[in-house]
């Protein structure tokens, strides 16, 4: 079994601010590079918050030039950041909630939201998902909220070999109880570690419960953030398994 450092990003977004919250995201970046972290996942939507109603006027192509100091950013650092941006994936396209995969070697890579909450379908397309990840000997796949609700996403994911489940998400207090039921389960039933990236405090009108988690593969909680509240929460595999802990990022 080799090492392994993963961590979900819990971060506060400022609602439609990109510049802002590309900033946030570069102090989130660096943090997790001094914890030794290769795979950083933030929020559903982390660049722009969850703003349904500002989407489409945000929404950009994944290769559009003002994400690039962020791409360098996560190249020189050496960690893999999955980030959250409204895309287009041409001038005429519809727009579809994204999780851009900015690789550590450079590379970018695209994953889109193929199951859409109720409500969204005003302001978002569904999307076709993505590639797996690739990280030494671990294969990882993505996963943005409401994919998740629907079993086939996670099962399809083992299927094609997934050492790790990864989803951005935003989930309120009434949805927390089961919609981490379903992660720890996917977890058990596919023996894949899974980690839940949640946004740290309200976006888009909504108030997240927070709690990021990351579950090994039989199910058992590594790390969870204690509440709300900007964290990083790392979760690293070595030959004696699975060890956790929540780093306070309050400052960034």
């Amino acid at each position: 079994m080799t090492n392994l450092c993963i961590a979900a990003a819990q971060s506060i977004s400022l609602a439609g601010d990109l510049l802002a919250n590309i900033a946030r995201h570069q102090c989130y970046i660096e943090a997790a590079a001094v914890q030794g972290v290769q795979l950083l996942v933030f929020p559903e939507l982390s660049l722009t918050g969850y703003e349904r109603g500002l989407a489409a006027q945000l929404a950009i192509a994944p290769q559009d030039p003002v994400l690039q100091p962020l791409r360098d950013f996560a190249q020189e650092m050496g960690v893999t950041a999955v980030v959250g941006m409204p895309i287009r994936l041409s001038a005429d396209s519809p727009v579809l909630i994204g999780a851009l995969v900015l690789a550590a070697d450079g590379s970018l890579a695209v994953y889109t939201k193929q199951n859409l909450h109720a409500g969204e379908e005003v302001a978002f397309a569904a999307g076709t998902g993505g590639s797996m990840l690739t990280l030494g000997h671990d294969r990882i796949s993505l996963a943005v909220c409401a994919d998740f609700s629907h079993a086939s996403h996670a099962r399809n994911a083992a299927k094609m070999g997934a050492d790790v489940y990864a989803a951005s998400v935003l989930i309120t207090e009434g949805g927390y109880a089961p919609d981490t039921a379903l992660l720890q389960g996917y977890a058990l039933e596919h023996s894949m570690a899974v980690l839940m990236a949640n946004h740290g405090g309200v976006t888009g009108g909504w108030e997240s419960a927070g709690r990021s988690a990351i579950w090994a593969p039989d199910g058992s909680l590594i790390v969870a953030a204690p509440g709300v509240g900007d964290a990083l929460v790392v979760a690293r595999r070595n030959r004696e398994g699975w060890s956790g802990q929540v780093v306070d990022v309050a400052n960034v």
